[in-house]
């Protein structure tokens, strides 16, 4: 087969496509990638055939914030996803396709345009989940602008449509993916390009503590900064992954608080024995694999919705706005690090996750999806 993925241009929404397009290259399909400019490059140098397909969310965010000024947030957001976005999509995605005739595309949940291409140029297609649904109410707001991307055929869900990949388990199901006819579970691998971890990782002999705020919310220096003077009065190892933040905005840190840019976090969450972060659903996900208790930090996005889940499945904890203080933090790691039920519990997850599908299993479901 030839499959399209689609994908904005960001880490998060890359990131979680690609162990099944790798999985899909090893089983001999050609693979091929559309995305936004600045990300054409980089998914280049991983060996893919890549096309400029799309805008970026900050560019969208950036005319819709024009068209209606920063004190409609909603109408803002409803503007971005359900009209800058897509239409972009569409507009760069339906040469593409009738150029290559791929046999299936695959888009990442909110590059829905990738669908109305697909279905316009009649190929079949399948959303891949990223992060939690959008929230039903927010739905029933959002419906008028996401219905005629599907051309007068309403689907079962207006982003996911009626096929997607699925990449949560069990304990922590997506409420909104219920009804979609056709869904296609997924085992959640982390993936990060190759990078080197801190030679220091090895001959540690206290805890370790991973914390980051991961490529979108990781400007927030007050909440990064409360997190690391709590975790430094432990008696533990903090390794902060900072992300592209500017080093200097941190200032000093203690002696037992290691800043770095980036790491490579699927080899990182392994070795971690509590994973502090804002609660992106790579992040949950890739601690779940790992069987890692989780203490999130939620800044934005699905991000509190992620926390109030693994708080429900005793997974792990939150801290929300104000209650983001070095006192709780500290509070609230420490009793994580030594809570028996909540490692338990996390323990019990991994191993739901390792027996989901895996990509290379998945990608041979695929092939008989494509066929009908």
């Amino acid at each position: 087969m030839r499959i399209l993925f689609s994908c904005r241009p960001a880490y998060g929404h890359l990131y979680p496509l690609m162990p099944l397009a790798i999985a899909a290259r090893d089983a001999g399909h050609e693979v091929v990638f559309g995305t936004g400019e600045a990300f054409v490059d980089k998914v280049r140098a991983l060996g893919f055939d890549t096309h400029k397909v799309g805008e970026s969310i900050q560019t969208a965010s950036d005319e819709a914030t024009r068209r209606h000024g920063e004190d409609n947030p909603i109408e803002v957001v409803l503007t971005m996803f359900g009209e800058i976005l897509p239409q972009a999509t569409i507009a760069d995605l339906t040469p593409l396709l009738a150029e290559l005739r791929p046999d299936l595309v695959v888009y990442e949940m909110s590059d829905i345009g990738a669908a109305t291409a697909a279905r316009r140029a009649g190929i079949p297609v399948l959303s891949h989940v990223i992060g939690r649904s959008m929230p039903a109410e927010l739905m029933a707001i959002a419906a008028d602008r996401l219905a005629p991307l599907w051309d007068g055929t309403t689907p079962a869900n207006l982003m996911l449509g009626d096929a997607g990949i699925d990449l949560w388990p069990d304990s922590l199901r997506d409420p909104g993916l219920a009804g979609i006819p056709t869904l296609f579970r997924l085992r959640p691998v982390p993936w990060n390009e190759p990078g080197t971890l801190p030679s220091w990782l090895d001959g540690r002999d206290r805890p370790l503590v991973y914390l980051t705020l991961g490529t979108v919310a990781f400007g927030a220096v007050d909440v990064l900064r409360a997190a690391i003077d709590g975790l430094s009065r432990l008696p533990v190892d903090v390794l902060v992954a900072r992300g592209p933040g500017d080093p200097a905005a941190l200032g000093e840190v203690p002696a037992n608080v290691h800043v770095t840019g980036f790491v490579p976090q699927a080899e990182v969450l392994p070795r971690a024995d509590l994973v502090v972060h804002h609660g992106g659903t790579g992040t949950v996900l890739g601690s779940l694999s790992a069987g890692v208790p989780q203490l999130v930090l939620p800044q934005g996005a699905d991000q509190f919705v992620n926390a109030e889940s693994l708080e429900a499945a005793n997974a792990g904890r939150a801290l929300v706005g104000d209650q983001i203080t070095a006192d709780a933090v500290e509070e609230r790691a420490k009793t994580l690090l030594d809570d028996r039920r909540v490692r338990e519990v996390a323990a019990k997850l991994r191993h739901e996750i390792a027996a989901m599908p895996s990509p290379a299993e998945v990608v041979r479901r695929l092939e008989e999806f494509a066929a009908r």
